[in-house]
């Protein structure tokens, strides 16, 4: 198993094992198939680096039983149903499905009964529709088969026929998508299910529960999505996730697509949970200055970074940055994540983090990032109060337009409260960049060190 590799890897490149590998001398570092490692080093040998496993071993592997991880392309238009095609007629279906082949399926949106679906099959020389009804909160086709989701159903039918004129044989893909778990494993970022041990609950997220989980030996966070309705957004934000390493942002360690039941998303674990509860829980005797200043500028450099991508989150606030066992504070929740370009519903936005541009034009950028970073600094200091105290919801925005801007927190250093008025400017070309606020806070803490 001798192949060249054409181009090296720099040291800091992830892989994952495709492989198992023995140790064959004691320079060697043995590892499973589907382990990830850090390339630490290129050697004069292209066959070989030297690298890391999680545990911090360090020794030579080949490099021909390991792939590159990359991160999914920006723009790729990954589907969970490749073979969905959404609101389309049944005569657009039988056009799709021609010429005919046996077994050649896709599923729409039923017309006739909105709500339902359809599940559209070539078989012999003609289209048979099928209707999916929804019964007791289950998909079914005859009420003897029930199944949660639309994979399920699909699965199902694609091992047995099970009364259709045909089993699935083939998807009919909607032009332009490409099958999420193909991409997921092609870049080096399926996990298997065998290796994976869930272990408790530990908080809801807008996909569905969040768990503690063992993968590997290692404490992980896994997303749990259990319906069609959020499968493509889950496919949304791992993707965004493939493309973002930062020790400031919460680390993505794989996908697990496999189970038709479930849809995982394996992140780090961040054991002191959201910052908005650390705060809270802990309060202004037990955090002092120096810890909510670390807090800060943890959060700017993990959002510097995004803008040096050119991502803007969109969902910034203090429920949205976890806190790990040693103390610090990671950007998390990229479900509305996106590159800078792209537009955005405002229907789902939270009022009070929102830059008014965002909310009455859908103008979203880094600056408007800002200006949630700027309402962030204010829950840090506040020790998580809810923004905008003693205002009714509907009167935030008119207010915030007239020029409104909250009073600094209790205690808060004059310094750290001209920030979050500077976040704050209506012109959001006033606003500064995150380089600039974290240089101002890595400014104020030189500052405090040196009083």
């Amino acid at each position: 198993m001798s192949v060249q590799v054409q181009t090296p890897w720099q040291a800091g490149t992830e892989c994952v094992a495709n492989y198992d590998f023995q140790r064959r001398t004691d320079q060697d570092l043995p590892f499973t198939k589907g382990e990830v490692l850090t390339i630490v080093a290129v050697t004069r040998d292209p066959n070989w680096y030297k690298a890391k496993n999680k545990v911090g071993q360090v020794g030579f592997i080949p490099a021909n039983y390991v792939q590159k991880r990359e991160g999914v392309k920006a723009g790729t238009k990954l589907s969970l149903m490749p073979w969905f095609h959404g609101k389309i007629t049944r005569e657009q279906a039988e056009r799709l499905l021609y010429p005919p082949e046996t077994g050649l399926f896709l599923v729409r949106e039923s017309t006739n009964y909105p709500g339902d679906y359809t599940l559209c099959v070539s078989c012999e020389g003609k289209v048979e529709h099928y209707r999916i009804i929804y019964k007791s909160g289950k998909l079914t086709i005859d009420e003897e088969a029930y199944f949660d989701n639309l994979m399920q159903l699909v699965e199902h039918y694609t091992n047995d026929a099970d009364g259709l004129c045909t089993s699935l044989m083939k998807p009919k893909l909607m032009e332009g998508t490409v099958a999420a778990q193909d991409e997921f494993s092609r870049s080096g970022w399926a996990l298997k299910m065998k290796d994976l041990t869930l272990l408790q609950t530990i908080g809801k997220g807008e996909f569905g529960d969040v768990m503690l989980g063992d993968y590997r030996g290692s404490k992980v966070a896994v997303k749990c999505i259990k319906n069609d309705a959020t499968a493509q957004a889950f496919v949304a934000e791992a993707l965004v996730m493939t493309q973002l390493r930062h020790k400031n942002l919460v680390q993505l360690l794989g996908v697990i697509v496999e189970d038709k039941s479930s849809l995982f998303i394996v992140t780090e674990f961040m054991a002191k949970g959201s910052l908005v509860d650390y705060l809270r829980s802990r309060g202004r005797s037990v955090l002092g200055g120096e810890c909510l200043l670390k807090f800060s500028l943890d959060v700017s450099e993990g959002m510097e970074y995004l803008e040096d991508n050119n991502f803007v989150h969109r969902d910034l606030a203090a429920r949205n940055v976890l806190v790990s066992e040693d103390n610090i504070a990671k950007v998390s929740d990229f479900g509305l994540t996106k590159e800078a370009s792209a537009t955005q519903d405002t229907s789902k936005l939270p009022v009070k983090w929102t830059a008014p541009e965002a909310l009455r034009e859908k103008l979203f950028s880094t600056k408007s990032d800002v200006w949630s970073f700027g309402i962030l600094l204010w829950e840090i200091y506040s020790f998580g109060r809810v923004p905008y105290p003693r205002i009714a919801l509907k009167d935030v925005v008119p207010r915030v337009e007239k020029g409104y801007k909250m009073d600094a927190p209790d205690g808060c250093p004059a310094i750290v409260y001209e920030l979050m008025k500077q976040c704050w400017h209506l012109d959001s070309n006033q606003r500064p960049s995150f380089r600039k606020l974290r240089e101002q806070l890595e400014h104020i803490k030189a500052k405090e060190l040196y009083q």
